[in-house]
């Protein structure tokens, strides 16, 4: 693959977290249809059974319920072939119904890595670490 390629793949994961860090569920769900593939794959532990596109509306919607100024800062992204890895931090404000819990009204930052391998310009699959723990840890629902 070639370094032009790479560079478009990191652009249109820029791209796509520009429209997530917007707030917005039409414009994060136009940029799902505009970024992820349709056949896309998510390579997790949960969520298994439904495609790429319909994991991320799912994410994207409790998120953005749980917490609505939700920001997601890009801190690395390197580009190998078809593949790029991003090291990520979330930041945001529980101030809405989350994991069937009130909102704690508590702040949490936390990290995550992901791996998407990209086909024809968009993400055909995707793999993703999420600091979960300290996310809990942070909005007291689990003992530190």
């Amino acid at each position: 693959m070639s370094t032009a390629q790479e560079a478009r793949n990191k652009e249109t994961y820029h791209r796509f977290h520009a429209a997530i860090n917007s707030g917005d569920l039409e414009v994060i769900a136009k940029a799902i249809d505009e970024f992820i593939h349709p056949d896309g794959r998510f390579h997790a532990a949960h969520l298994t059974d439904v495609t790429l596109v319909q994991a991320q509306q799912r994410v994207w919607e409790i998120l953005l319920r749980a917490f609505p100024d939700i920001h997601v800062t890009v801190e690395d992204l390197l580009a190998d072939g078809d593949k790029i890895v991003a090291r990520q931090t979330v930041t945001g404000t529980n101030s809405g119904e989350y994991r069937g819990m009130p909102p704690t009204g508590r702040s949490v930052t936390y990290n995550e890595i992901f791996i998407a391998r990209f086909d024809d310009g968009r993400i055909i699959d995707l793999w993703g670490v999420v600091d979960v723990h300290a996310q809990l840890q942070q909005l007291g629902l689990i003992q530190a």
